[in-house]
């Protein structure tokens, strides 16, 4: 079970830091975007630490308040969600 959890978290940062490349990748070309609801539904969904590291690397939405403030939060919401998990089967269980 702990396994596939962070496997999926995982995956998910992987696929959420992708997907931020390739909007900054098409903002670059003046091409069709993907929605800032989408790039932030994906940080709140687990894919938090992905989409903070893939706003340093490429430096995208670096400037949007929402962004600034709603990733980082996810993030920490989702270590603490990560740590409770491996605490509750590793430690407490």
């Amino acid at each position: 079970m702990k396994n596939i959890f962070l496997a999926t978290w995982l995956a998910m940062n992987g696929f959420t830091f992708c997907l931020y490349g390739v909007d900054k990748r098409r903002a670059k070309r003046g091409a069709w975007r993907i929605p800032e609801k989408t790039l932030l539904l994906l940080a709140a969904l687990g894919g938090g630490a992905g989409a903070w590291l893939a706003m340093e690397l490429f430096r995208h939405k670096t400037q949007h308040r929402s962004f600034r403030i709603c990733v980082p939060l996810f993030t920490l919401i989702w270590i603490v969600v990560i740590g409770g998990l491996y605490l509750y089967f590793n430690v407490i269980r």
